[in-house]
């Protein structure tokens, strides 16, 4: 475990150095082409009725995950015969990517930047690369706040959640992590389309985000002390709306960070042409603004940077209990 936990904090710092290397081909995108070919070959075949279409699913689940992770484990085994560096030089750039820290923040920035110049269409583009909603309609608020949610979210999904399954169940939990969790993107969505296709895929989200989920948005209340914003009320509003979204999960980060912030999120959103509805999370203590994109990557560093910390002092303590 100490040797995961060492290359979980280099790929962390690669990841703030970094973000995603340009130069070579993205293993999530790799992932995201399997669900997309098995999905297009399941339901040409195999989705006539809603019981085949749910059956498929289940097996997209299988097919994703035994190709995802057979992948890294056969590259990882024949690695071995270069040494142990080339092993751990593999394991750590595998890591590195599974994180999305700087990429996250640059994606939102560039959001930020379009609302500074009153580019609301750049903004529209912009924040259509990073959230799954219908953004060609949305106002300078609405595009603010679609923004400091995904950020909020992908606390936990593109950073936390992945530092949590790395340390404690190696690369290859990472791995596996970041397959269901991309699954759940593409298929989980309750739409005509996906209801029942995405059902299990979306259930296998939930289960593997529940634990992590509720750890990134205590961090989040922790850190809010630590920046000097609400903490208090960060506490308070997650314990209160954290339930507040048809997710158990998405609503836990998204309720922390609007109480550190001391603002109001979510709300009705459409999704493929079609308008949804959902609860408001937190309370409008004032209007939000621009520059509350740039607090929730306060949030979303300083989180990463203590999850490091605790998940490693956790790991080594538990080593030391395995070795008693």
């Amino acid at each position: 475990m100490k040797q995961n936990i060492l290359i979980v904090i280099i790929a962390f710092y690669m990841d703030i150095l970094f973000g995603d290397p340009s130069n070579i081909p993205h293993p999530i995108c790799g992932i995201g082409h399997i669900i997309s070919k098995t999905e297009s070959i399941l339901v040409k075949h195999y989705c006539n009725t809603t019981s085949q279409k749910r059956k498929s699913g289940v097996l997209l689940i299988a097919i994703v995950i035994t190709i995802s992770l057979s992948i890294p484990a056969v590259l990882l085994f024949l690695l071995r015969f270069l040494g142990q560096k080339a092993v751990l030089t593999a394991k750590i750039v595998i890591c590195w990517y599974m994180l999305a820290m700087k990429s996250l923040k640059k994606e939102s920035i560039a959001v930020y930047d379009k609302l500074q110049k009153n580019d609301l269409e750049g903004a529209r583009n912009a924040v259509s690369r990073i959230v799954g909603r219908d953004t060609q309609y949305l106002t300078k608020e609405g595009i603010t706040k679609a923004t400091i949610e995904t950020v909020a979210e992908n606390t936990s999904d593109g950073v936390i959640a992945p530092l949590f399954y790395m340390t404690f169940f190696g690369t290859l939990g990472g791995v596996f992590y970041k397959a269901v969790n991309t699954m759940d993107s593409m298929v989980g969505y309750k739409n005509e389309k996906y209801i029942d296709f995405g059902k299990y895929p979306a259930k296998l989200d939930d289960i593997v985000n529940y634990i992590p989920s509720r750890i990134s948005a205590l961090l989040i209340c922790c850190c809010s002390f630590l920046l000097g914003y609400n903490g208090k009320n960060s506490f308070k509003i997650w314990k209160r709306d954290k339930r507040k979204h048809a997710s158990p999960n998405s609503a836990q980060t998204e309720s922390a960070c609007a109480g550190a912030l001391g603002i109001q999120l979510a709300g009705d959103a459409w999704y493929f042409g079609k308008r949804y509805h959902k609860e408001f999370i937190g309370d409008k203590n004032r209007d939000v603004e621009i520059e509350d994109i740039k607090r929730v990557n306060h949030l979303l560093y300083a989180s990463g940077f203590l999850a490091v910390i605790v998940f490693s002092s956790v790991a080594v303590i538990i080593d030391k209990c395995c070795k008693k």
